[in-house]
């Protein structure tokens, strides 16, 4: 929060120190810092602070001049937000061109969305996760909570106008503010299905509203212009006491949660909203002494370019990550991502957000045109400074292309909404029908139902198991399946034996997979292959695959998970697709455990096929 220019509003150093600990938290996070999983939370804290500032401008304007300038605040607005926003942005895909430039055709859609501040849309409209993707993730995944951020700056002033009109009172339209608070805590809820990947509420302008809205009814009973610098001892120790409870409460949260815990989607993020709304409120206060402690001048300088060290340090952390999830990074790489997200942050600070959003860089423009000589030296030291942050990057990358595989493969975003091209469904010849029993001179009656794992080994599985129906679609979840069963079974692509290989793409809920394997029916033999995926649903998704196996006398476990255990070499490079080793020894634990539960379920007959070729396979 840099200091108010020509006089407007009161500087609260104790929000840039809580500006500070959020973006580190988000930080945390996205390192995959194992003391932080609730890390994601800094984004929240974010939302209450920008709803209570924004609301402190506005109410504050309307007060003394009996309307708001809306041409004034949303110029602002985009002069303070719109220029570092540009700069990270292009130095990323110019960053992307010189050395991946496969990927510029994939984040074309990102770009505009980002710009047009319609991302978290863009995101949920796509179906691309924030959780639950395992190919590379885009280095633009960060820029959803900005379009959130925006939208509200958009249509809070207008609303607040009406909310004026309708409601002149400061008590009628703070319950105004808190109804529309309740309204979207209320649709994060409902909408919100536990066990399964909760993207779609967590982009959700409609479902994080509450957050702003929080932050903006304290700023209608908590005016900043308007708090005492004068309080007793006892009322400080009461205001320190209240902001050190809610600020404990938020690094509780931060520590214990994590991003798939039902009781953030039902009333957890509003507790979180409510912490920090309280946390502002004493942090605001002139005579709290926990304001100014967390306004000490380190935490106030790293708060004051928190919005750059938001915005450098997720591409940082992307382009210069491990492309294998399995291999570790070690304990100095992500220090340097740090330090490299830091002095990014600190360039475009000083030489793009601030100049612009004081008006300085006409001046220097001037300046610079007539060639005052310390203008020269202000541009060489930017020069250097710049440099210093692409040899960041540089350095990171050489260390980072030392340790990866050469071998070049096919990874996938695996949350990315298919298009139809990346659904296969093999058709059982015309002159076949599937029944319920396993044809004598193929594998008719088996059913392979997948994502692209499935879709990986289909060459194996055709050579081994022929006339098998493989059904395989990348990004496939377990939420899909059923509709994709039904279409199989209208189609006569259904068969006796069902592989049903889902999870990869994320975890699912208990009534999701019950309804798939009641749709099933007690009459087919139902086969679950658990995954590996380095991915923090995994164990989640096994788990809970194999209690339906214990619970279900028609259902198998086929534990692929432990078959690959240590046994690195069969994958790619994103740890989950397979190499040709790794799909055959994959095709021969699907066909032992054919065999198993057809020896179980039938008489075996010499002259079937399925069981001389099973037994060669094995």
């Amino acid at each position: 929060m840099p200091k108010p220019l020509n006089g407007n509003g009161r500087y609260m150093p104790g929000l840039d120190g809580l500006r500070a600990l959020a973006v580190f938290a988000v930080i945390a996070y996205h390192l995959n810092v194992g003391w932080a999983p609730g890390g994601l939370l800094g984004v929240g804290v974010f939302f209450v602070l920008s709803g209570y500032l924004i609301t402190d401008i506005l109410v504050n304007q309307w007060k003394t001049n009996g309307q708001i300038d809306w041409k004034d605040f949303w110029i602002r607005r985009i002069r303070r937000l719109m220029p570092a926003l540009l700069v990270m942005m292009a130095a990323v895909m110019i960053w992307i061109a010189l050395f991946d430039r496969s990927q510029l055709l994939v984040l074309r859609g990102e770009v505009l969305s980002a710009l047009l501040y319609v991302n978290n849309w863009w995101r949920i409209y796509h179906e691309v996760s924030y959780f639950s993707s395992f190919g590379p993730p885009s280095p633009f995944g960060h820029l959803w909570s900005l379009a959130v951020e925006e939208q509200f700056y958009l249509l809070w002033p207008l609303f607040l106008v009406i909310g004026f009109r309708l409601a002149p009172r400061r008590w009628q339209l703070l319950g105004l503010t808190l109804a529309l608070a309740l309204v979207s805590a209320l649709a994060m809820a409902l909408m919100y299905e536990p066990g399964t990947d909760p993207s779609r509420v967590y982009y959700g302008t409609d479902t994080r509203a509450f957050a702003l809205l929080i932050g903006a009814a304290l700023a209608m009973v908590w005016p900043s212009r308007k708090l005492s610098v004068k309080a007793g001892p006892q009322a400080r120790l009461v205001l320190d006491c209240i902001g050190g409870a809610a600020l404990a409460a938020i690094v509780i949260m931060i520590g214990l949660t994590d991003q798939y815990d039902s009781f953030l989607y039902r009333g957890g993020f509003v507790l979180l909203a409510v912490a920090t709304a309280l946390t502002v409120a004493v942090l605001a206060h002139p005579v709290s002494r926990l304001g100014k402690a967390l306004g000490c001048k380190p935490l106030r300088w790293l708060g004051v370019r928190s919005y750059g060290i938001y915005l450098w340090h997720y591409p940082v952390i992307v382009l210069t990550s491990p492309v294998n999830p399995n291999e570790q990074p070690g304990l100095v790489l992500p220090f340097v991502q740090l330090a490299a997200s830091i002095v990014l942050a600190a360039l475009s600070y000083k030489f793009v957000e601030e100049p612009i959003r004081s008006g300085k860089w006409k001046l220097r423009k001037r300046q610079f045109r007539h060639g005052v000589k310390s203008q020269f030296f202000l541009y060489k030291r930017f020069s250097v400074l710049l440099s210093v942050g692409w040899i960041f990057f540089i350095c990171i990358s050489c260390v980072q292309g030392a340790n990866d595989h050469p071998e070049v493969v096919t990874e996938t975003n695996a949350s990315i909404k298919p298009e139809a091209s990346d659904k296969t469904t093999e058709p059982i010849p015309e002159s076949s029908s599937v029944d319920n029993n396993l044809a004598a001179d193929s594998y008719e009656g088996i059913t392979a139902i997948g994502d692209s794992v499935i879709l990986g080994v289909k060459p194996q599985l055709k050579e081994f198991l022929p006339g098998i129906v493989i059904d395989g679609k990348v990004g496939r979840q377990m939420s899909d399946a059923l509709e994709d069963t039904k279409q199989l079974e209208s189609d006569r692509k259904l068969g006796k034996v069902v592989i049903i290989e889902l999870g990869t793409n994320g975890p699912f809920s208990s009534k999701t997979l019950n309804a798939l394997l009641d749709s099933l029916g007690d009459e087919r033999q139902i086969m679950l292959v658990n995954t590996r995926v380095p991915r923090k649903w995994q164990d989640t998704v096994n788990e809970m695959l194999a209690q339906a196996a214990e619970e279900r006398a028609n259902v198998t476990l086929i534990d692929w998970y432990s078959y690959s255990a240590d046994k690195a070499d069969w994958f790619a490079r994103d740890g989950v697709h397979l190499k040709t080793e790794g799909a055959e020894a994959y095709v021969s634990l699907i066909a032992d455990s054919i065999e198993s539960i057809s020896m179980n379920t039938s008489e075996q007959r010499p002259e079937n096929k399925l069981f001389s070729c099973l037994a060669r396979l094995a």
